[in-house]
């Protein structure tokens, strides 16, 4: 039974999302300010933790940036509806997902399933085979990235969106496909969420060595991780 953890300071949605979650097969435990749910989060006793924007005595977003300093445990934040500020933010601190309070359960639960699906499919795949596309190299079993080198810290997110661009090296992936495969969801209109994950990759991965982008946009389409030319 996978352990999920809720952090809102709000304790009667707390038991609502509780007696939803549990008959799921989840166990539910849950903290009501942001210290609180730091220190738990950070124990590595969850498999998703869900965070709230609103907390006492520290918001979600210092909780976030905290959390992401020494953990990689996949986060759903919630925010207030319209608040399109808290979500970008979130997103660029680390966090996997988000939905807008007030939500329906149902949508609770799918995005929670789609967060766990993928990590469990991603810590399932073989360790043994290596992505190396130009000075990148990314290794599945270890959720190591290198770029030139150096090591580069990614969220759960961004690890697996830079692996289905890298195997579609040299090929446009379409923005669609990308969103289900990576966040579990089709986007809507306004939904910026996987552009503001392929912005952090880009500043993460720096330019390449020719000073071209590494992730580029083809407008209306998709991405695509263009194969650098061969020096000689």
């Amino acid at each position: 039974m996978e352990r999920i953890l809720i952090v809102d300071d709000d304790v009667d949605l707390f038991q609502l999302v509780k007696q939803f979650l549990e008959p799921e097969g989840f166990q539910i435990e849950g903290a009501h300010d942001g210290p609180k749910g730091l220190e738990r989060a950070l124990s590595g006793d969850y498999s998703l933790v869900v965070l709230d924007i609103m907390l006492p005595d520290m918001g979600g977003l210092e909780v976030l940036r905290h959390l992401r300093q020494k953990s990689s445990v996949p986060v759903l934040i919630l925010t207030a509806r319209g608040e399109d500020v808290d979500r970008i933010i979130g997103l660029e601190i680390g966090a996997d997902d988000y939905l807008p309070k007030p939500f329906n359960p149902r949508e609770l639960l799918a995005r929670v399933r789609a967060i766990l699906r993928r990590s469990r499919e991603t810590a399932a795949r073989d360790a043994n085979h290596k992505i190396e596309v130009g000075d990148v190299e990314l290794d599945p079993g270890t959720r190591r990235v290198q770029s030139s080198g150096r090591k580069v810290e990614l969220t759960a997110v961004e690890f697996n969106l830079l692996e289905q661009l890298l195997r579609s090296a040299g090929r446009v992936v379409e923005r669609e496909q990308l969103a289900q495969d990576i966040l579990g969801r089709k986007l809507s209109a306004l939904d910026r969420s996987l552009d503001v994950h392929v912005s952090n990759l880009r500043k993460k991965l720096g330019p390449r060595s020719d000073g071209e982008e590494r992730i580029k946009t083809i407008r209306g389409v998709g991405y695509i991780y263009p194969v650098e030319p061969e020096q000689g």
